[in-house]
């Protein structure tokens, strides 16, 4: 590494510790923190963003950046050293558009508005969450004006997760998935109905639950000396550097599935993390690349890999070791049906693979709407509602099943949502992939061998840290740009064979 380089590394290796430690204090809000902590944990949050966001902003920071720039600027595209330059000075065009008094705001108007959405949900009442909702969306109405766009508000936001995608490109996506998917659901929605009793009316003790799931953790390559599961009312994963990435996961005492497939989505996004190279440790190159890319490795893992037959030869005897009276009689082929059961549904985070998606554009055009002014906030429960029905069929009986059942409006993360049906539709690209380079791989996953897979992983993806857009590294790694078909003709070829269409 240059001298420009390693000084612009270690001018901002305090802002990388700020944010981590202010991610230490945003987990204990969600996991330990008494309700009555809000006021001064949202004073700590704040004053920890404020003095992150002014180190990186800093007159310092830009002069540094310009040397170390000059410093790489013959180096190619693709190096460490250029690459940091390159990610840091994307990040830092952005941040330095954003006032750091509205950063302040923004920090205390979210961690208020966790606590109140937290409350608005146990109670079913809108209404607590409705002022909070109304600070954050005009919060992010004057950030995207703060960051500049040029066809759509809301592309600023997006850009903020996803870089290099737009509103645009993402309808064109969206587009695209929805021509295969809604076919598709209504075809699967003429079979009979497959039988999940067992799973939904039934006691799955709460305990043996949570044990199962760490079984599950460490098989897949979890490392408990650098993390540790904990319960949340909305499964998260985060980090503080490689090595500390922690998970949680809901437990439902008539829905054992839910802490299954959430520990194990929550373990993809860790294993990513803890992939990240040592030596991009506090530096602009650690960590998953795009919210999209981080998507992609959660669904994989929950999705291709946890919900495949393979899988479960291995897995479904421990199970029924587990639970051997609510499984007394259901054989593996009943099993597996009943886990990749196709049902419209109210949860995005419980739905189907079919439909899942589904929920996410419900989101997306919400969102669009929320940031232009067309729909007012105190409008959203109905205008929820509308679209649940439009496209999944099913009309939300409460707000708590509703608009209140995601926490990431509390968090002030408006344009983050696409991210999922974009890792949904990369996820599906990779582990195509993956089938043609590692030709046993359904042999090792019904062994419970997960090593060849991750080592891939950490190949393809995981090493490369933040170096590259999704565009890029799908394009780079993949050799073709993020598109629907291949999440179509997986969801197809899978759902055919277990609906007989």
């Amino acid at each position: 590494m240059g001298e420009k380089l390693e000084a612009l590394k270690s001018h901002l290796e305090r802002f990388y510790d700020l944010q981590q430690a202010a991610a230490v204090l945003a987990w204990d809000q969600e996991v330990n923190m008494p309700d009555k902590g809000v006021g001064p944990r949202s004073n700590q949050l704040a004053t920890l963003s404020a003095m992150a966001h002014e180190l990186f902003t800093s007159e310092e920071t830009a002069q540094a950046l310009e040397a170390a720039e000059a410093e790489v600027a013959d180096l190619d595209y693709d190096s460490d050293a250029a690459s940091q330059a390159r990610v840091t000075r994307r990040r830092f065009d952005k941040q330095t558009k954003i006032p750091t008094e509205l950063v302040m705001r923004e920090s205390k108007a979210t961690s208020a508005a966790f606590v109140a959405w937290r409350k608005a949900r146990e109670t079913d009442d809108f209404s607590l969450f409705e002022p909070h909702l109304q600070e954050i969306v005009e919060i992010q109405i004057e950030k995207a004006d703060h960051l500049g766009y040029t066809d759509h508000p809301y592309d600023a936001l997006l850009d903020q997760f996803e870089p290099d995608m737009t509103t645009a490109k993402v309808k064109a996506l969206f587009d695209d998935l929805k021509a295969g998917l809604v076919p598709l659901v209504q075809e699967i929605l003429t079979k009979p109905e497959i039988d999940d009793c067992f799973l939904t009316e039934q006691s799955y003790d709460l305990q043996r639950q949570w044990d199962f799931t760490m079984l599950l953790l460490r098989d897949l390559g979890y490392d408990f000396s650098r993390g540790r599961q904990d319960k949340a009312p909305h499964p998260f994963t985060i980090e503080f550097g490689n090595a500390d990435v922690r998970v949680t996961t809901r437990l439902h005492e008539k829905h054992p599935q839910s802490a299954i497939f959430g520990s194990v989505h929550e373990g993809g996004h860790a294993l990513y993390e803890l992939g990240s190279p040592d030596r991009y440790e506090r530096t602009s190159l650690a960590g998953g690349a795009t919210l999209g890319l981080h998507e992609s490795q959660s669904r994989l893992w929950e999705n291709q890999v946890a919900r495949s037959l393979p899988f479960w030869r291995y897995y479904y005897p421990i199970l029924r070791a587990f639970f051997p009276e609510q499984l007394d009689g259901v054989n593996l082929p009943t099993f597996y049906r009943a886990i990749n059961k196709v049902e419209p549904t109210l949860i995005r985070v419980e739905a189907d693979e079919v439909t899942y998606n589904l929920h996410i554009f419900v989101r997306f055009e919400l969102e669009q709407a929320l940031i232009t002014g067309d729909l007012k906030v105190a409008d959203t429960p109905d205008a929820w509602n509308a679209k649940y029905e439009a496209y999944l069929g099913v009309t939300p009986p409460n707000d708590a099943l509703g608009c209140l059942q995601d926490i990431h409006w509390s968090h002030g993360t408006i344009g983050y949502f696409p991210t999922y049906t974009l890792g949904n539709l990369m996820s599906a690209q990779i582990y195509y992939q993956a089938q043609q380079e590692l030709p046993d791989l359904e042999q090792q996953l019904s062994q419970a061998e997960f090593g060849p897979l991750l080592d891939w992983l950490r190949k393809r993806i995981h090493g490369y840290g933040r170096k590259f857009t999704a565009p890029e590294l799908m394009a780079r790694e993949f050799g073709e740009p993020v598109t629907a078909q291949p999440l179509l003709t997986y969801l197809r070829e899978k759902y055919t064979a277990l609906y007989e269409l």
